[in-house]
C-alpha cells in the first residue's frame, strides 16, 4: 500500500464533515485520528476525553456497574463533542473526533451531531493486539474494573454495526489512515436520526 497514491477524495479536497473514530481503549484511536487530521486540509482533531479530564472535582468514572452520575457525565461529554464538532464544521473544518463510544451511546452521540455528512470509523483490532498495545503505552487505560477482554467482548456484542469497521490488528497507523481515506466516503457514512430531547 503506497501512501498518497490514490486520487484525492472529497474529504482530502476540503469538504467539511464529521468523522467519528471509536473503539476500545488502546485500539489506536488517538494516533489514527491525529494522522488522519494531518492528511486533510482545514481539519481538527477533537479528543472527546478532554471534556472528561476538564472536570476537576466531582468526576465519576465509567465502570461495568457505573452509577447514574457516571453515565450522565459520559453523555455530557458526548453532547459536548457533538456541539464542538458542529461549531468547527460551521467554520469550514473537517472534524476528526475520537473517543470510546460503545453500545447504545454510539447512535445517541451521532444523533446529537447536526452537521452533515457524518462518518463513523470503528477501529477493531483483536484483543491480543489491544493487550500488546496497552503494554506499550505510558498510560494505563485498563485496571481492576475493566480488562481488555471484557471491554472488547462488550464492545462487539452491544455496539451497532454503523459505519466502517476495520480490523487493524496487522496494520500500522499509517496503513489504517490510508484505508480510511480510500473507503470512508463510500462506506462509512451514516444518517443519524435527530436526537430525541
Amino acid at each position: 500500500m503506497t501512501l498518497g497514491s490514490a486520487e484525492p477524495g472529497p474529504l482530502e479536497r476540503g469538504t467539511p464533515a464529521v468523522i467519528l473514530i471509536t473503539g476500545v481503549q488502546a485500539a489506536g484511536k488517538s494516533t489514527v485520528a491525529q494522522l488522519l487530521a494531518e492528511r486533510l486540509p482545514h481539519a481538527v482533531h477533537l479528543r472527546g476525553d478532554l471534556f472528561r479530564r476538564m472536570i476537576v472535582s466531582g468526576r465519576h468514572e465509567m465502570t461495568p456497574d457505573a452509577e447514574p452520575a457516571a453515565l450522565e457525565q459520559l453523555r455530557l461529554r458526548h453532547r459536548l463533542t457533538a456541539s464542538v464538532a458542529d461549531e468547527y464544521v460551521r467554520a469550514g473544518f473537517t472534524v476528526v473526533a475520537q473517543d470510546v463510544v460503545l453500545g447504545e451511546e454510539l447512535p445517541r452521540l451521532l444523533a446529537a451531531v447536526h452537521s452533515r455528512p457524518v462518518f463513523v470509523v470503528v477501529l477493531a483490532p483483536d484483543v491480543a493486539a489491544i493487550a500488546r498495545r496497552e503494554e506499550g503505552r505510558p498510560k494505563n487505560a485498563y485496571g481492576p474494573a475493566w480488562s481488555p477482554e471484557d471491554l472488547d467482548r462488550l464492545f462487539r456484542a452491544e455496539t451497532p454495526r454503523l459505519g466502517l469497521w476495520l480490523d487493524t490488528t496487522h496494520q500500522t497507523p499509517e496503513e489504517t489512515v490510508e484505508e480510511i481515506l480510500t473507503r470512508v466516503w463510500t462506506e462509512a457514512g451514516v444518517d443519524p436520526a435527530p436526537e430525541q430531547r
